[in-house]
């Protein structure tokens, strides 16, 4: 949704994957925004970082059946301040979007995980002097109408809500 909001009005590139966690964005980086000059930077880590994976790397594990976090809080911290460094690099104006929440019964995540990681993302975001867009309180409110029942995904009409909000924040920062 974002992409066709911005269609004619601004030349915008998404990495040609899932970020994962922060591990995987830290490994990435370089190679994802290669030499190109960016004038805004709109970015998030945190849902695959709070997960739950089984001993054997089950996605999405139970924590009562053994799982652990895929990335614990303090890594995630000392990761995301890492990875914001780099980005600082570019010289682009960054923008930190926050985590969104974890609904009741979701499989391998868990409510209030993403209340504790953006706790932790946003510490690195004021040592960094980077605005946040604030995407969690949107759909903590809305999470009725627009996230998939037990599931973090949100459904067609509420991926047009978010990509309209991020569309108006990108266009902001480019003013």
């Amino acid at each position: 949704p974002t992409r066709a909001l911005l269609k004619g009005k601004v030349n915008l590139h998404r990495i040609p994957t899932n970020g994962g966690p922060t591990i995987k964005g830290l490994e990435q980086i370089d190679a994802w925004l290669g030499k190109k000059k960016w004038d805004v930077i709109h970015f998030n880590w945190g849902l695959h970082d709070l997960k739950y994976m089984g001993p054997k790397g089950e996605n999405l594990f139970s924590k009562e059946k053994g799982g652990k976090v895929q990335v614990p809080i303090e890594e995630y911290e000392k990761n995301l301040d890492r990875l914001v460094a780099r980005l600082k690099k570019t010289r682009a104006r960054l923008i930190w979007r926050n985590t969104t929440p974890v609904p009741p019964g979701s499989k391998g995540r868990y409510v209030g995980d993403s209340i504790k990681y953006n706790a932790a993302a946003a510490r690195v975001m004021i040592r960094h002097g980077i605005p946040t867009h604030d995407l969690f309180t949107m759909s903590k409110e809305r999470m009725k109408e627009i996230m998939l029942p037990a599931n973090v995904h949100y459904t067609r009409e509420g991926s047009e809500v978010l990509g309209g909000d991020v569309a108006k924040v990108i266009l902001e920062a480019l003013k």
